[in-house]
């Protein structure tokens, strides 16, 4: 069955599968306006996590399978909470007690299973938990002889209601089907095989370190690092990404690397001593895509835009947003980071920073991101703005009904009338080229104001974005509904009440609207390359296909290897299987045929230190 009869049977499943979150449709741009702005108010004056630091508090220990055995499998998935086919199809493969991969041969499913962040959609509440998350991942694992543990750390969408839900989800030891939680608090610390760790922080919406997660880290993880000691970091977003236009952006990470994993306080002389460990693997989603880099080491000589080649040694930095939202761009990223900036405000830092280079293989590739990136302006994709986004057709239509009753009062004082509806009678076709120029004058003067930003602050010219261009988009559309408006009541009998023209106009305005005007605005967004308009380029389309995952092995040598995994389609057929439980007996939906997973790339393998 699809999904549309699984929504009709949410009672035999326990909870109701949902669609993918369609982010520029008016009803979701209003109640995720309003829950980012309460949130921001949240985290200035109720931060969730200074009131954590009353609750108990500890190192995890990652579960073995086998307890006779020196390895561990550990699986990495964040931003998965959206449509239900996306990310149940995600929650299967992860749930498969092996994984048929060509090349590496059959994987078998994490003993820890790590939620980086993001995971419900658009905003956090109990029933979106239920929903977009829970019921997918209880259904794809029912129960585990093994009991796997489940750690999570919130990302922004986590915290848009004050992290409240998150907290009564992860952090009371309660079990998410076969997985079974138990961290207390929104940042952990698990104790690894081999000398190894990890660590998930809470930043809160991109800010601080609170003073209890500090002395969490500073109490129960930092004294118990040794030399050669290897730890593995999840945050909620790539903020060294971010650096690239935000100096500041990787301070905290930076903070905490030089001060909690590579030195230790010690109350007792007041001063930082050495441990000897070293972070040798950033992990993170909030991008919606697959991209690595990877640290560029003293010996290597290669250029900036050289493919580095493969050695334990170096450390890594991995997004993998691929959970179950929209599908991100990747060819845009920049080709080299260093980090810390030398620009960055942060007074204690290493000097000089640390070069890291993008990989070759990124997913989606560069050409299929370009590809997928454009089809947000082609109306016969199916991913065409309006199209993915139902109900903006509607309100770019009311926009123009209530520009054009502006334009209709600008044109009837332009022509020395007091009432527009009188003008509107009495034009012209002179009229009506003078409308159509002036149309097409805010048309090129976007342009034009683009061109000449791009050569004055990049010595090159740029297609129009920004708010003004936006602006005089829509006011070209609206002038050239009075012209349409005027063209067409010109053959209308004189004896037509006024109310006639108005309906007229309104009619114009709301057709040319919903068509040109969405169109204008989806060109508008597919040519502004940064910032938050440039995100819409991809979550106004929706995409639920392109989805994936890390799987990462632990081996008894101390080497940690990662497996990045994807599902290049969604399932899209279900049947029913009944599961029988303390609670009694209900329906789970499975996917016929099981999903199918590759690798992105090849295998990279990790050394617990760097030393040669």
């Amino acid at each position: 069955m699809d999904f549309q009869e699984l929504r009709g049977h949410a009672k035999d499943l326990r909870f109701t599968p949902q669609g993918p979150v369609r982010w520029l449709a008016p009803k979701e741009l209003a109640r995720t306006a309003v829950k980012v702005c309460l949130a921001a108010v949240f985290a200035d004056y109720s931060d969730k996590r200074e009131i954590q630091g009353a609750l108990e508090a500890g190192l995890l220990r990652a579960p073995l399978r086998d307890p006779d055995a020196e390895e561990l499998w550990i699986d990495f998935v964040a931003d998965l909470g959206d449509g239900f086919e996306a990310t149940a199809s995600v929650a299967f493969a992860l749930g498969a007690d092996r994984l048929a991969v060509d090349g590496p041969g059959p994987l078998p499913r994490g003993s820890l299973l790590v939620l980086g962040g993001d995971q419900v959609y658009p905003v956090a509440s109990a029933t979106a938990y239920e929903d977009r998350m829970k019921g997918p991942y209880r259904a794809a694992l029912p129960s585990a002889p093994d009991e796997p543990l489940m750690v999570a750390l919130p990302g922004n969408h986590d915290w848009y209601d004050g992290l409240t839900a998150f907290l009564r989800m992860f952090t009371q030891e309660s079990v998410i089907g076969g997985w079974q939680t138990r961290q207390t608090r929104s940042y952990f610390a698990v104790e690894l095989p081999q000398r190894w760790w990890l660590v998930g922080l809470d930043s809160q919406l991109g800010t601080y370190f609170d003073d209890p997660q500090r002395r969490y880290f500073e109490t129960y993880f930092s004294p118990r690092l040794r030399p050669g000691d290897g730890v593995i970091v999840c945050s909620a977003e790539p903020t060294w990404v971010r650096s690239d236009e935000r100096p500041d952006a990787f301070n905290s990470l930076h903070w905490f690397d030089r001060n909690i994993v590579r030195s230790r306080f010690d109350r007792t002389t007041r001063k930082h001593e050495e441990t000897g460990a070293s972070i040798r693997l950033w992990l993170t989603g909030d991008k919606h895509h697959y991209a690595r880099y990877a640290e560029r080491l003293p010996d290597d000589g290669a250029g900036a835009d050289d493919a580095l080649p493969p050695d334990p040694r170096r450390r890594q930095m991995v997004t993998c947003g691929l959970g179950g939202a929209y599908l991100s761009s990747t060819h845009r990223l920049p080709k080299v980071l260093p980090l810390p900036p030398a620009t960055s405000r942060m007074q204690k830092k290493d000097k000089p920073p640390t070069a890291f280079a993008l990989a070759q293989r990124t997913y989606p590739d560069a050409a299929e991101s370009r590809s997928l990136t454009g089809a947000i302006a082609k109306p016969w994709s199916r991913y065409w703005l309006p199209r993915r986004n139902p109900g903006f057709a509607v309100l770019a239509g009311a926009v123009q009904m209530v520009l054009v009753l502006i334009a209709s009062g600008a044109f009837a004082l332009a022509e020395g009338r007091h009432h527009p509806v009188g003008a509107l009678r009495n034009a012209d076709a002179d009229d009506v080229l003078r409308l159509l120029c002036a149309s097409a004058a805010l048309f090129v003067l976007s342009f034009v104001i683009g061109w000449g930003r791009g050569l004055l602050r990049e010595r090159r010219p740029r297609a129009p974005s920004g708010p003004l261009a936006a602006v005089l988009f829509q006011a070209a559309v609206a002038a050239a509904a009075l012209a349409v408006t005027v063209a067409i009541t010109r053959s209308v009998p004189s004896s037509w009440n006024g109310f006639a023209f108005v309906a007229i106009l309104l009619v114009v305005a709301a057709v040319m609207g919903a068509c040109l005007g969405s169109q204008l605005f989806a060109l508008w967004v597919l040519w502004t390359n940064r910032g938050l308009v440039a995100d819409w380029q991809m979550s106004g389309q929706s995409v639920d296909e392109h989805k994936g995952f890390l799987r990462m092995h632990l081996a008894p040598d101390g080497t940690l290897t990662l497996y990045p995994l994807a599902l290049d389609k969604t399932c899209r057929n279900w049947e029913f299987a009944e599961v029988a439980d303390e609670e009694g007996t209900w329906r789970r939906p499975v996917p016929e045929p099981a999903p199918t997973v590759r690798l992105i790339e090849e295998p990279v393998v990790i050394a617990r230190h760097g030393q040669g």
